[in-house]
């Protein structure tokens, strides 16, 4: 209860890791836009009855970023990248990886030519994808490598091939490496004993309407806006007037943070604070600015004092806030 609490505040994905490494039994994948989501969630759980239990001998922690390197051909992929958005592939592949000061002494353009042989490798894998973030000063790595994917046999296969690489004479520490079975919170936690999944799922039934609490009324008054998360999504909410409006929160053009632009509440319309991409609030369609696409909208509705959304709709949903 205490994780899905913070539905509205960080996307959060559970992996399980017992019988397949022996100092940790399970992994809490959390993105968030700061930390202080991260020091509340774990705060929170912390005060929890199975929090005195728990230790976390390993966590770490990194930012997206844009590559240094230039990948023209996968300039999309790269853009996406700047947002983390796991993947619903079964399994996770995670290490803290740092390179040698040797490499940083290398001229640019040399590393470059290795990044190179790096990603044509890695292009040869395509049902295995990467997440790379950065750590320098943060934490005591300068990367979190995630991998994404179906067949540990695939990955395996991948890495090999990496290690003949030239790059890979410049690794410093790519350990310890976790393997992570993707799955639902509680067949996670019933993984580590105690009442079977079905018994807790039957202690906290799932909303048959599909619909998910995001976020507190008060939490959103009039002429306010709120980023919140919902599975992979970031969404971004805005209260116009009393009526709640819900759309996917990252621009289409920019991946600027649309909670954080100007609404206009005649037109019912959100400028993005990057480049002044228009969109309505209505509809998620483009109305000015440079955006091509639409962003996505939700299905709202409000229950007493909770907002609730639902899955993206073509036209969006709107309720009156009486």
């Amino acid at each position: 209860e205490t994780l899905e609490r913070y539905n509205g505040r960080l996307l959060l994905r559970p992996y399980g890791l017992v019988g397949i490494r022996g100092d940790t039994d399970f992994l809490l994948w959390q993105v968030a836009e700061d930390l202080d989501a991260l020091v509340e969630l774990q705060t929170a759980l912390n005060r929890t009855d199975l929090g005195a239990y728990l230790s976390i001998p390993y966590s770490y922690l990194a930012m997206t970023r844009r590559s240094i390197y230039e990948f023209p051909a996968a300039e999309t992929a790269h853009e996406q990248r700047l947002v983390i958005r796991p993947s619903a592939a079964k399994y996770l592949f995670v290490y803290p990886f740092i390179k040698t000061r040797a490499w940083y002494a290398l001229p640019k353009p040399e590393r470059q030519r290795m990044m190179d042989e790096h990603v044509r490798v890695g292009r040869k894998y395509p049902a295995i994808r990467l997440n790379t973030t950065y750590s320098y000063g943060l934490d005591d790595q300068e990367f979190i490598v995630a991998f994404e994917g179906d067949n540990p046999g695939e990955f395996l296969d991948l890495v090999m091939e990496l290690r003949e690489s030239e790059a890979s004479s410049y690794t410093l520490r790519d350990t310890p490496t976790f393997t992570c079975v993707q799955m639902s919170l509680w067949d996670m936690l019933d993984t580590l004993g105690g009442a079977g999944a079905a018994q807790a799922v039957a202690r906290r039934p799932a909303r048959a309407d599909g619909f998910t609490p995001v976020a507190s009324l008060p939490d959103l008054p009039p002429g306010t806006a709120k980023r919140v998360y919902v599975a992979n999504d970031a969404v971004a909410l805005f209260n116009v007037n009393g009526t709640v409006y819900a759309i996917a929160n990252r621009c289409t053009h920019a991946r600027a943070s649309l909670s954080e632009g100007t609404v206009d509440p005649a037109r019912c319309t959100v400028t993005c604070p990057w480049h002044e991409g228009v969109f309505s609030l209505e509809t998620g369609r483009v109305l000015g600015g440079p955006p091509v696409h639409a962003v996505a909208t939700y299905q709202v509705k409000v229950d007493g004092d909770t907002i609730l959304i639902a899955s993206p709709h073509a036209e969006a949903q709107r309720l009156t806030v009486s």
